[in-house]
């Protein structure tokens, strides 16, 4: 009797033993899970500034073309390289420092990237030649780039995923707040000086880097990512050839730029088949979710950017606002999606991805719709309120088919995975931009493609009429397919709980 009591309290000490040590390890991998988490949150708020000063430089030369060619001697389609070289290096850039990202630590390639970046910027400050200028701002786009990959690996390495909506959104917010800043911004400094200070406020990246290194100190989850064999020059040549290809035909609307892209993209398709380490793996383009989820992104930045990039022509032809009032005009909505961006995120993370996309989705439809049935009719003051809608919306959109796409990624493609997604959403846009200066210059001539001598169409209205209608019923085409392809993925994780 006393043996079998002492087995059946040995047996109760070894059940308690474990249980405790069950009890520990779980307490343990919580405690880890949230300070990974409180870590990355910093991160964020990091990154966070750091795309509001890399956004504020992307479109800040614009408006200074002319002078820069005028003052250095040379034409308009030369000095327009410090804004299209910045568009070609920026869109590489982004798939090029996701690839490194799967092989060398973050830490290193953030502090690489906002040293050239600012390398870049303090070369263009000190400037005396249009050469010296358009080095600094290519250089700016190299460094600059890192921003855009590293924001969307970041979320994926240190947050679970349903809290990386949340994490997502502070890029977006960051996004937002350079896009209302940076006209501002860039009018002050004009007014004040000449157009090298428009290099200046990237400089203020430097006070962020000694944070960068200190948060990444202790190494990244998962540890060191794996390094494999030699890297690959020629996928990324091929590669930086279409990208350039497809850029430059759309600014210029050459169809041998076309045939260009597609020889270099059939040959880089070629390549990575055969290559024993490609620049991309082709099992990431056979996952059929990562796959519709990159032709997703192309459609919805292009239609979704329709936004701010239709937005200053129709302010300038319909209602003949000054370059200067254009950009004050802009703040309202821009500010709103900064102030609402983290909003989305939260909501994702609570209610799941779809319900984002979903809302998102309406608000761009519902300005698109007003702005195509009142934009000439509404006073001026009006259509900076409508914008607000489409802004917003287009922050919720960026956040949703974010966290979607990342999703579909194993872990050790996550670097190209969303490096490849940050270079597609931004040629797309850079497309959209060219297709739309198309569009709204036939509409100038009194028709469109198609649709010669619309009644109405010359009215200036007319035609941004008709292309606002267009987003609109792509945005509903979107939506559907959204819901079938990534819906029941995309529903929350965990119900109830608020953060």
């Amino acid at each position: 009797m006393d043996d079998g009591r002492t087995a059946r309290h040995a047996q109760a000490q070894h059940a308690g033993t474990l249980a405790d040590a069950q009890a520990a390890a779980i307490a343990s991998h919580a405690e880890q899970s949230e300070l990974r988490e409180r870590t990355g949150m910093r991160l964020m708020r990091l990154m966070m500034v750091t795309a509001a000063l890399s956004f504020m430089s992307v479109h800040a030369f614009n408006i200074v073309v002319p002078e820069i060619s005028r003052q250095f001697g040379i034409t308009l389609a030369q000095a327009s390289w410090l804004s299209s070289g910045y568009t070609l290096v920026y869109g590489f850039g982004a798939a090029l420092w996701g690839k490194l990202a799967d092989r060398f630590a973050v830490r290193s390639l953030i502090t690489a990237g906002l040293l050239v970046f600012a390398a870049g910027s303090a070369a263009g400050l000190l400037s005396q030649s249009f050469g010296t200028a358009l080095a600094g701002r290519l250089l700016q786009a190299a460094g600059a780039s890192v921003v855009p990959a590293m924001a969307m690996i970041l979320p994926i390495r240190y947050f679970a995923p349903e809290r990386r909506a949340s994490a997502i959104s502070m890029t977006a917010v960051g996004l937002a707040i350079g896009g209302a800043l940076g006209p501002v911004v860039s009018a002050l400094l004009l007014a004040a000086g000449n157009w090298r200070w428009l290099f200046a406020p990237s400089l203020l990246m430097l006070a962020l880097l000694p944070l960068f290194r200190k948060f990444l100190a202790g190494g990244e989850p998962g540890g060191a990512p794996a390094r494999p064999g030699a890297f690959d020059f020629a996928g990324g040549g091929l590669l930086l050839a279409a990208t350039a290809a497809l850029l430059l035909g759309f600014t210029w609307w050459n169809a041998w730029l076309f045939a260009v892209f597609a020889a270099a993209l059939a040959l880089f398709v070629l390549h990575i088949r055969r290559a024993r380490e490609p620049f991309v793996r082709p099992e990431l383009f056979r996952n059929p979710k990562y796959r519709t989820g990159l032709i997703m992104t192309s459609l919805i930045a292009a239609a979704s950017n329709g936004v701010f990039l239709l937005s200053p022509m129709l302010l300038s032809d319909v209602y003949g606002l000054e370059s200067r009032w254009i950009g004050f005009a802009l703040v309202p909505a821009a500010f709103a999606a900064a102030v609402l961006g983290r909003r989305g995120g939260r909501l994702a993370d609570r209610r799941g991805t779809s319900a984002l996309y979903t809302l998102a989705a309406g608000l761009l439809i519902a300005s698109f719709a007003l702005l195509a049935v009142l934009a000439g009719t509404l006073p001026v003051w009006a259509i900076p309120l409508i914008l607000i809608l489409g802004n917003v919306g287009q922050t919720f959109m960026q956040v949703a088919i974010t966290n979607a796409v990342s999703g579909t990624l194993p872990k050790a493609e996550a670097g190209v995975g969303m490096g490849l997604f940050s270079m597609t959403n931004f040629l797309s846009t850079a497309a959209a931009a060219g297709l739309y200066g198309v569009a709204v210059e036939a509409g100038r001539s009194g028709s469109l493609p198609g649709l010669p001598g619309l009644p109405g169409l010359a009215s200036g209205a007319g035609a941004f009429a008709l292309i606002y209608m267009t987003l609109a019923a792509l945005h509903i085409v979107l939506l559907m397919a959204y819901r079938i392809r990534f819906g029941a993925e995309a529903a929350p994780a965990r119900k109830g709980k608020e953060e």
